[in-house]
């Protein structure tokens, strides 16, 4: 995982991912709130990171891009070697009312130069997008470029503004073609007719279809649309939520044969709060065409040793409730069961990071999830896995010693949906890995978080009113998450990318 925490534990911005032909994952993103360089980091497994030599700066006074710098993009260069990076800029005489399209390259992505063909920096303008003359909000957004190919031709994929509908309804993802003079604006690709804005747009096509995404600050989710054309009319889903609350911010990448999606994470839901970017998933899509959040691949390559249910110790009962009972059906089946009120069954954790993976199955109509980091008075990390609704939740429950007239913490921190089978029978897995969280239901993944309130503590099954079946589960050891935020030298920037480069790839890229 990667935070930039520097003066401010917040500054990492928007972030975009590049996977060059030796397998390494370039990191770029911006600084705040000063947005004044892009930083450059790079890892060997999406997991790790480490900072080497920062990639773009604002221009000198009474540039284009003399205040800030705003969300970028880095592919190829469709024109010739090397690569390029369309990025967001503003004018210091703008006073921040007005954002640009402009373009730098590179021949290896450590050195960039600010390069601006194509008739660039690209503003917003009539007819199709709001304009100096019908801008209603004051200030335009014209920001966050995609470079997107498609039949040999380049298009500009931008978070902009339709030139008509209500003033906070306005948000759409507007495009640009290039030309032989350069860039063109044409009608937008998308207008929802609800969102004030749709940022850090991209677009992806798997198995025939093209799928949009965009980042909603309405309601901070990042939600996708479909087609069966680039060009055509894109559709929602009745569930158009890709990535649950929290998550943002969020852009494609292609290694291989997988689609990997990369954000960052608010913690505490608060955009002025720790922003770090969490391990990738990826994209794969569903018998109906709607796009699914699956594990990322290389975990698996991180399993030190793996721990079956028989070999767990056997979990123990800590509120005491005389209306519970535990079961050894057999060595990889445990029942539990509590009639009456709550009960938590735990166990040690046999590593502070761990892959636990297994089904759980309840009968009747009570309560049950999973506890994690719990402590001796049941606070814990709750997930709870509600099978007759088909909600899951993970919560922040436990003693608040800070507060005697409040002494209590019950904080929702992330919910989303699981679809029901008839069964009431699901396969998780649960993913730790420092103060990242990830659970995956029916191998979809349905949560995925950050947290710092709980650190040390006993796993488990909690369960009310129900009896559940914990069976063939088993947990995988993975190691410690290296934490590096930057070279102790600024200047070995690419000696510390060369070091990288010569690593053994361990996902076989």
């Amino acid at each position: 995982m990667y935070s930039g925490s520097g003066f401010s534990n917040w500054e990492i911005g928007d972030v975009d991912v590049f996977i060059d032909e030796n397998g390494i994952h370039h990191l770029f993103h911006l600084i705040i709130p000063n947005h004044d360089y892009i930083a450059h980091a790079v890892s060997k497994d999406g997991l790790s990171w480490k900072r080497v030599k920062n990639a773009l700066f604002v221009g000198d006074p009474g540039e284009w891009d003399d205040d800030m710098l705003w969300t970028m993009h880095v592919s190829k260069n469709s024109a010739g070697e090397g690569y390029e990076m369309y990025y967001t800029g503003l004018k210091r005489q703008d006073k921040g009312l007005t954002q640009k399209i402009g373009r730098a390259i590179s021949p290896d992505l450590l050195h960039w130069t600010k390069d601006n063909q194509y008739g660039l920096p690209l503003k917003s303008n009539a007819p199709y997008y709001e304009s100096r003359d019908n801008n209603p909000r004051e200030w335009l957004s014209f920001r966050d470029p995609y470079k997107y190919e498609f039949e040999g031709e380049d298009y500009l994929l931008i978070c902009a503004r339709s030139a008509v509908g209500p003033t906070y309804r306005r948000g759409c993802i507007g495009v640009a073609k290039r030309g032989e003079k350069g860039f063109v604006l044409q009608k937008p690709l998308h207008v929802a007719y609800v969102y004030d804005d749709i940022e850090c747009p991209c677009v992806v096509e798997i198995k025939g279809r093209h799928y949009l995404l965009g980042s909603i600050r309405e309601d901070i989710k990042v939600r996708y649309w479909f087609s069966p054309d680039f060009k055509g009319e894109y559709h929602a889903f009745h569930n158009n939520v890709l990535m649950p609350q929290g998550n943002y911010a969020a852009r494609i990448v292609k290694q291989g044969d997988y689609y990997l999606i990369y954000n960052f994470y608010f913690v505490g839901g608060n955009v002025n709060t720790l922003r770090v970017i969490p391990p990738p998933k990826q994209l794969d899509v569903d018998s109906n065409g709607r796009l699914l959040l699956k594990t990322y691949h290389h975990w698996r390559t991180l399993y030190q040793r793996t721990i079956h249910q028989k070999n767990l110790p056997i979990p123990v009962p800590i509120l005491g409730n005389p209306s519970a009972n535990f079961e050894l059906e057999n060595e990889n089946k445990w029942r539990i069961g509590c009639r009456s009120g709550y009960e938590v069954y735990c166990f040690d954790k046999p590593s502070e990071n761990f892959v636990w993976e297994g089904t759980l199955a309840v009968e009747g109509m009570g309560r049950t999830g999973f506890v994690i980091e719990c402590d001796e008075q049941g606070t814990a990390y709750y997930i709870s896995i509600d099978f007759v609704n088909g909600f899951v939740q993970f919560r922040a429950w436990g003693f608040n010693e800070k507060d005697v007239k409040n002494n209590f913490v019950f904080e929702n921190i992330q919910t989303n949906q699981f679809e029901i089978v008839d069964t009431k029978e699901i396969y998780f897995k649960i993913i730790r890995y420092g103060n990242y969280y990830e659970l995956s239901i029916n191998e979809v993944v349905k949560l995925t978080l950050l947290d710092f309130k709980y650190s040390e503590g006993k796993i488990g099954v909690y369960v009310c009113s129900a009896i559940v079946a914990l069976s063939d589960s088993k947990i995988h050891v993975i190691p410690e998450p290296e934490n590096e935020y930057a070279t102790a030298d600024p200047s070995k920037g690419l000696e510390e990318y060369n070091k990288i480069t010569q690593m053994k790839d361990p996902v076989g890229n």
